[in-house]
């Protein structure tokens, strides 16, 4: 499972003046792709704060192609790009009902330990569950 799509339908108060979304909420949707894609591999987020690793982002590149506009139904598809012993990158996708390419991204997270605060290799369930794409 190296592919997961979301459907998530744009809210009134995600949008500006012009009704369309306002670009910071992109990092929100991205967000929620990269969590439900973990969750379907059986990893979530609590479990791994709970723990003892946070995973947090360092790098969000975003490329806006066409506007969504409010009440739209988008598709988020999250894909695993790569990973190593502390980084883990996912490639984004963002379409409308209509099929058209809204917005691309990619974001690189570390595993980071909690208690230092320094990268860290994934815990071992993580890594069973990665090695299994």
């Amino acid at each position: 499972m190296k592919k997961h799509e979301l459907k998530v339908r744009v809210r009134y108060s995600e949008t500006d003046q012009m009704g369309v979304v306002y670009h910071g909420n992109y990092a929100q949707y991205f967000e929620m792709g990269r969590v439900e894609w973990l969750r379907n591999l059986g990893i979530s987020y609590k479990w791994m704060e709970d723990n003892g690793v946070m995973l947090p982002v360092v790098s969000l590149n975003i490329n806006y192609k066409k506007p969504a506009r409010y009440d739209d139904l988008l598709t988020i598809k999250t894909v695993l790009k790569s990973q190593s012993t502390v980084k883990i990158e996912f490639d984004y996708e963002i379409l409308n009902e209509k099929q058209e390419l809204l917005t691309i991204a990619n974001s690189i997270l570390v595993f980071v330990d909690m208690k230092t605060g320094r990268p860290t290799a994934p815990p071992a369930y993580v890594k069973e569950k990665l090695l299994l794409i």
